[in-house]
């Protein structure tokens, strides 16, 4: 390797670990629904952490191509900062504004995640809908921040194995999604209908709807039932 960053195969497991406890932590999986949406963020870190800590496997196929009109473009770990490549930043990359940026949607998305369980155990407990907090804005927001932390990777270090398997993910997550819909749907049945005609499912409108009717966030919901809410 033209740099010692590369080849660390522990630090790509243990980036891999330590990310993927922290994601669980978070999240708290029960169904196998849950598992496998988090089979597909941690797929996605390993294709990850491969290339940041072991082989720089884009570098490799893009600096023959880019090479000549992108001299940062080199097998270095300063080079796998491919947007700062790109733009010609020269300065330390973990300050580049895409790295920084990366900063606040990684940080967000956990966030989300944490505050969207806090709700839905909440919920479940009372044996209603999540409606409050995250929930009253998307019917999605767990899935919403595994999706915000694989985009703040994406702008810190993007790869080839990444940009495709995004796309993918997005796709899992939201037949995952309309799964658990059907399934909430069964269950709280006009409450949910209600709930489901105002929140949008991804992606938040500008402005709140007043008059919130009690209906609940969906991936947790089915999850609150079953799981540490319902018992069933």
């Amino acid at each position: 390797m033209a740099d010692a960053a590369y080849g660390l195969w522990p630090l790509v497991v243990l980036n891999t670990v330590l990310f993927v406890l922290f994601a669980v932590s978070f999240f708290h999986p029960r169904s196998s629904r849950d598992w496998r949406a988090m089979g597909g963020f941690t797929a996605f870190l390993v294709a990850l952490f491969t290339e940041m800590y072991g082989v720089p496997l884009t570098i490799y196929l893009l600096s023959g191509w880019l090479g000549s009109r992108f001299p940062l473009l080199r097998d270095t770990h300063a080079g796998g900062h491919l947007w700062n490549d790109l733009i010609g930043w020269t300065a330390d990359p973990h300050l580049s504004p895409f790295h920084l940026a990366s900063y606040v949607f990684i940080g967000g998305g956990f966030w989300l995640i944490a505050a969207a369980w806090r709700r839905l155990y909440d919920a479940a407990r009372a044996g209603g809908l999540a409606t409050t907090g995250p929930y009253a804005r998307v019917r999605h927001p767990q899935y919403d921040g595994f999706l915000l932390i694989m985009i703040g990777f994406l702008l810190q270090w993007p790869t080839i194995p990444t940009l495709l398997m995004f796309p993918i993910l997005v796709a899992v997550y939201v037949r995952l999604a309309r799964s658990e819909e059907r399934e909430v749907a069964a269950e709280f049945g006009d409450a949910w209908a209600a709930y489901a005609a105002r929140t949008p499912a991804f992606l938040p409108r500008r402005a709140l709807q007043h008059g919130h009717p009690g209906s609940r966030g969906q991936e947790l919901q089915t999850r609150q039932t079953r799981g540490a809410g319902g018992n069933r």
